[in-house]
C-alpha cells in the first residue's frame, strides 16, 4: 500500500514538475500520464520518474517523460482516431496515446523490450512485430504516425500509409553519439517527400534501426 501511494505521488510530481511546465497542456496527455504506472514500462530498479531517458538495452531507450508528453501532444493535436507508433519499445507512448482516446498500432522489432506492461495497460493497443523502417501498411491507413526515437530522415514509404490529411510526428537527429539536440517535427506528404514544420528542440536518443548505412569508398 505504501509503495502504491509513493508511486502515485511520483507520477503526480513527474507531471507537475516535468510535463506541465514544458508546454504540455493537453488534458488527455496529462490525465494518461498521471494514471499509467510508468515503472511497469521500465526495467526493474530504474528511476522510472526521473527527468531522463531510461535504457532498455540493445541501444534502445524509454524517452524522458517530457519528450514523451510533447510527442503525444503533437500526435493528438488533430484528435486522430487511428495511430501507428513505430519503435514502440516497452509501449509507454502507445499506452499514453491509447489512454487519450486513440486506437493504436504499436510496431516493434525487438521482442526483448516487452515488459508485459502493454498487455496489462494498453487497452486499444494492437502490438505488432516487424521491420521499423517499413512501417506497418497492413494496419493502415493511419491518421497519425509517430516514430519513437531520433532518426536521420522520415522514410518516404510512410506517406502511403497515411489517411488523407494524416501526419507524421518524428524527431530528426542531431549530432553526436547520444543523438545530440534533435528537432521534433510534424511532417505531411509533399510530392515524393515530406514537408516538415519544426516544433521544438529536444535531446533524443537515435533509433538504431534507422541509422544510416556506412558508405565505403576506395
Amino acid at each position: 500500500m505504501a509503495d502504491c501511494i509513493a508511486q502515485e505521488l511520483a507520477r503526480d510530481n513527474m507531471v507537475d514538475g516535468q510535463v506541465r511546465p514544458n508546454h504540455v497542456s493537453d488534458s488527455r496527455v496529462i490525465g494518461a500520464m498521471r494514471a499509467l504506472p510508468r515503472e511497469d514500462f521500465a526495467p526493474p530498479g530504474s528511476f522510472a520518474y526521473a527527468d531522463a531517458d531510461i535504457s532498455l538495452g540493445g541501444g534502445r531507450y524509454l524517452p524522458s517523460p517530457m519528450v514523451t508528453a510533447r510527442l503525444a501532444q503533437l500526435v493528438l493535436a488533430n484528435t486522430p482516431a487511428h495511430v501507428l507508433v513505430i519503435g514502440s519499445g516497452s509501449g509507454y507512448l502507445a499506452a499514453v496515446l491509447a489512454a487519450s482516446g486513440a486506437q493504436v498500432v504499436a510496431l516493434e522489432e525487438d521482442p526483448r523490450l516487452d515488459t508485459g506492461a502493454l498487455a496489462k495497460h494498453g487497452t486499444n493497443v494492437e502490438p505488432v512485430t516487424g521491420n521499423l523502417r517499413f512501417g506497418w501498411p497492413a494496419g493502415g491507413p493511419y491518421d497519425a504516425i509517430v516514430i519513437e526515437g531520433a532518426i536521420p530522415a522520415i522514410p518516404e514509404v510512410l506517406a502511403a500509409q497515411l489517411a488523407p490529411g494524416g501526419r507524421v510526428v518524428a524527431i530528426l537527429s542531431g549530432s553526436g553519439e547520444d543523438g545530440g539536440i534533435g528537432r521534433a517535427v510534424v511532417a505531411e506528404p509533399s510530392g515524393a517527400t515530406f514537408a516538415t514544420v519544426r516544433v521544438f528542440d529536444c535531446t533524443a536518443r537515435p533509433l538504431p534501426a534507422f541509422s544510416l548505412a556506412p558508405v565505403f569508398s576506395l
